[in-house]
């Protein structure tokens, strides 16, 4: 039954992963079009996420919490299962930018309990790499622009409030446009970390089991992406603009950059 349970449980980190999509589109196109494909996958998700419960519970004969994968499935479970009921009763739709990449971050490392068989193809291992790096850069310039978008609104924001007259500073785009720049770069950094963070967590399970888990650097990266999906939660939820959403991005910058930093530790903690 531990077969079938993980089996299970992957089949449901596939059926999360059309909400994940969801919540990319979404946030760089800031459209809900497609909620009720991600909807629908997401409920089924639900359903044989619980099967997968069950058949691990029948198997230990207790509720499964015997390790940070079980316990993380399982939190997981109720996390969604709790989502779905709300969304029934409240139909509270835009939280599912922020939650669906949530829930199946967590259902994908507790997916990974029974590691994948590594590939002997050395190119293949690269690709993967590779990909990952490209898609974290991608998201890093996108946070870049985000950021410098935050900066000119504050800027500008002050001036018209100060009533001061600058030449310079006159030439910045109108605070509607600015906001727009940060919401657009923002989402678009937001898909291209959330993808970047899919596949380097996939590398890391297939090709260095867990060895990496704990690493300060890796820890990093988590909460500069966890911030990220703050971020993206509050915008859609508690419609932060503006002043708020400036101050948010620069932070969020801020971690960026602390991760860069990291990543040479990083690097050699992964070739030893």
């Amino acid at each position: 039954m531990i077969e079938s349970a993980t089996f299970w449980l992957r089949v449901a980190a596939c059926l999360y992963a059309v909400g994940l999509l969801h919540s990319l589109l979404s946030a760089v196109r800031h459209g809900q079009n497609a909620f009720g494909v991600a909807l629908g996958a997401f409920r089924l998700a639900v359903i044989l996420h619980g099967v997968s419960i069950i058949d691990l519970a029948m198997a230990s004969h207790r509720i499964p919490v015997d390790n940070v994968y079980q316990t993380l499935s399982l939190c997981a479970f109720l996390i969604a299962l709790g989502y779905v009921a709300m969304e029934k009763h409240y139909r509270f739709a835009s939280a599912s930018v922020a939650l669906f990449p949530l829930v199946f971050a967590m259902v994908l490392g507790a997916a990974m309990e029974q590691p994948m068989v590594p590939s002997e193809d050395g190119s293949l291992r690269d690709i993967w790499l590779i990909v990952h790096i490209l898609l974290v850069l991608a998201g890093y310039a996108a946070l870049f622009f985000t950021a410098l978008s935050a900066v000119a609104y504050l800027v500008q924001e002050r001036r018209l409030k100060s009533k001061q007259g600058s030449a310079l500073l006159e030439k910045l785009p109108p605070l509607a446009t600015l906001d727009t720049m940060v919401s657009k770069s923002l989402g678009l950094g937001f898909a291209l970390m959330t993808l970047g963070l899919v596949f380097g967590i996939m590398w890391a399970f297939i090709y260095l089991k867990t060895s990496w888990i704990g690493n300060p650097s890796i820890s990093i990266s988590i909460f500069t992406w966890a911030l990220l999906l703050i971020t993206m939660f509050l915008r859609s939820t508690a419609g932060w603009r503006g002043r708020k959403a400036a101050v948010m991005a620069l932070l969020v910058l801020g971690c960026s950059a602390l991760t860069w930093v990291t990543h040479a530790g990083l690097e050699a903690a992964l070739a030893q």
